[in-house]
């Protein structure tokens, strides 16, 4: 599972040869060294738009322990060494943790004795954890330092409040996770099954994403939010402090990549709490990020002192994109570029929702882009920041998403969706840490909330319309989709979309013709009559007008060895736990391709239709509808997958 050699890549459009090149430039150019850790797994470093030199990875062995009665802390488990051990960050239902039991696990805990380097004298070593799934609890030397809800999203503790911790002291770190599988959560595409079965995968609990330590200054940039305007060529920076010091100023200084400075901003910091500068770039020095074209500018951000001392500096970078509307149209840069998008899932079979490697994670872009996909929606759970880096470095467009499937069947018909405010807030999250990514050209924090709508507000329409106003005022600059398919809750909302998996391609036309009349298809289900009063079956709210797509079709079902067995015994591979996709399982690789010409057409000659997703990246265990199998292997030509995607789209050849 690499990234192509050369050989491979003179097998490639040139264009794609020439762009994975240049991405492979930007990272030598951008990226931070990685970890003086040593031999650890995922040494990179976690987080390539926000970077200081001091810092270091705690990936690798830690103590571990199940706690399946959650009932460790009467037990003692946070005062004595733990009965096994774990490879962090890999979760312990994976073969690649070293543990590998994936049966429902309550609690778990972990044990880390951590020194912190002795060249760290003044700064605070702020412990860090990309995701733990669920509710996480951790202790620095007995003393409780953080405690955080939400499987997908970053915490911090500062062990600089713990007593003796300090430049070359020992802290030893123990970390509890409880994952309750019987209550609304935010879980994605974990099963609450004991074995994963249709489209719900196996499970993920406790740490899942790297654990480092940073090096961090007492007056320190908290945060870069970069919001760019390319009408105004210019970058607006937004610098979270944790304290306006007297005589401070910020420096914020964008360059070419491994080259020149082309533009700098200097201001206060000392009377605001989170100073603000407009970085316009001069007019010759506009580059623009878009599909295809990683354009981007390295930035420096410094938080000096009256006498010129720098307090703190951090490396990041920044492309200069734009998103807007028109009437049905989903403009980037100025341009109506239709959106070839994938679903990705983000799983791998030895390490589920954890990239294995840094080189997996672009894999993944590369077979898209080769396949003649533009872009993604990542989807049901918040990916790595990782792969929103290497989104930005190939010009790849995605869609920031949620893992809210969890919440469903814990109330009637009607109001069967119970998603908790604690959604809200892991969300609002995960917008915070990724919105300064070019890469992503919009938010969707909820996917397929089935739930009709009929005369009573529910807490599905008072968290979905939270979300979404939550979602706006976090970020205005991108247009924001209420629910991916299904529960349309926010009335004119910036977009609308459906899912369909009609398999037959006459039949996908007929169902999307309603677009031209100004009434596209929209999911529903059938209910009888006086089935539920004032309801009809709909899920959501009227379309009105907005840009709209088909935010999932196809999920073709193809495995060749499968429907080989499957002609020879016609009950073969029907069990939903060991082989599944949408509609009928097909007969043949050719069939195949003649389907997916047929469904993908339909979309690309409709002039009102700004994109799709197809169905999907990659097969995740029992789900056999991806493009390449679980382990990446080339299952289909991908060469006749881009041939059907390269026809001119209708939208884009439109006025």
């Amino acid at each position: 599972m690499t990234v192509p050699t050369t050989a491979q890549r003179a097998e490639l459009p040139e264009h794609l040869a020439a762009l994975f090149g240049r991405a492979d430039e930007l990272a030598a150019q951008l990226d931070a060294p990685l970890s003086a850790a040593g031999e650890v797994p995922r040494p990179e470093h976690p987080r390539p738009r926000l970077q200081r030199a001091a810092w270091l990875s705690l990936n690798g062995t830690w103590q571990f322990e199940i706690d399946q009665g959650d009932s460790g802390r009467d037990r003692g488990l946070l005062e004595r060494d733990l009965a096994g051990s774990i490879t962090v960050p890999f979760a312990p239902e994976t073969e690649a943790s070293g543990v590998g039991n994936r049966d429902f696990l309550q609690a778990v805990w972990y044990r880390r004795t951590v020194t912190v380097p002795a060249d760290w004298a003044g700064l605070r070593p702020i412990l860090r954890f990309e995701a733990v799934d669920q509710d996480a609890t951790v202790w620095a030397n007995g003393v409780e330092v953080a405690r955080h809800r939400g499987g997908f999203t970053p915490f911090a503790a500062d062990l600089s409040t713990v007593p003796g911790v300090a430049a070359g002291a020992e802290v030893e770190i123990v970390v509890r996770a409880r994952d309750p599988h019987d209550v609304p959560q935010a879980r994605g595409k974990q099963s609450t099954w004991f074995r994963p079965t249709h489209a719900s995968y196996h499970r993920t609990t406790g740490i899942w994403q790297s654990v480092w330590l940073e090096g961090v200054p007492v007056d320190e940039i908290r945060d870069l939010r970069i919001v760019p305007s390319l009408a105004g060529r210019s970058f607006s920076v937004t610098v979270p402090l944790d304290r306006s010091t007297r005589g401070t100023r910020l420096e914020v200084i964008a360059s070419e990549p491994g080259g020149d400075e082309v533009s700098r901003g200097e201001v206060r910091a000392d009377l605001d709490l989170a100073p603000h500068l407009e970085l316009v770039i001069p007019e010759e020095s506009v580059r623009v990020w878009g599909p295809g074209a990683p354009e981007l500018y390295a930035l420096t951000a410094r938080l000096v002192d009256e006498g010129g001392e720098v307090l703190d500096e951090v490396r990041s970078y920044a492309g200069l994109r734009s998103t807007a509307l028109r009437d049905h149209e989903f403009r980037i840069n100025g341009e109506k570029v239709f959106q070839r998008l994938v679903l990705d899932q983000g799983y791998w079979e030895e390490s589920f929702m954890t990239s294995p490697t840094d080189e997996a994670m672009t894999t993944d872009i590369r077979l898209a882009l080769e396949a003649g996909f533009n872009g993604a929606r990542l989807h049901q759970k918040v990916f790595e920041q990782r792969m929103l880096f290497w989104a930005d470095l190939h010009g790849y467009l995605v869609w920031g998403e949620f893992g809210d499937w969890g919440a469903s069947g814990h109330g009637p018909m009607g109001d069967n969706q119970q998603p908790t405010a604690s959604f809200i807030g892991q969300w609002i999250e995960a917008v915070r840490r990724d919105l300064s990514h070019p890469s992503i050209i919009g938010w969707c924090p909820l996917n397929e909330t089935h739930q009709v709508i009929h005369d009573r507000l529910t807490q599905l329409d008072d968290v979905t319309q939270a979300m979404y106003d939550a979602t706006k005022l976090a970020d205005p600059s991108r247009p924001v989709l209420d629910a991916s398919g299904y529960s349309h809750r926010v009335r004119g909302a910036d977009v609308y979309d459906s899912h369909s998996y009609e398999q037959d391609p006459g039949r996908f036309r007929a169902e999307q013709s309603g677009l031209a009349d100004g009434a596209p298809f929209a999911n529903r289900r059938d209910l009888a009559p006086d089935e539920m009063p004032f309801a009809d079956g709909t899920f959501s709210l009227p379309f009105a007008g907005q840009p709209y797509f088909v935010s999932e079709y196809g999920g073709i079902w193809w495995n060749e060895q499968e429907a080989r067995e499957s002609a020879e015994n016609e009950r073969a591979g029907n069990d939903a736990a060991q082989s599944w996709g949408y509609g009928q399982r097909i007969r043949s690789e050719e069939e195949l391709y003649e389907r997916f010409e047929g469904l993908t057409r339909v979309l690309l000659e409709d002039p009102l239709m700004f994109g799709y997703c197809y169905t999907q990246m990659t097969d995740v265990f029992q789900e056999k509808n991806g493009i390449v199998d679980f382990e990446r292997g080339r299952k289909l030509d991908l060469s006749r997958l881009r041939a059907v995607q390269q026809q001119a789209a209708a939208y884009e050849n439109e006025g």
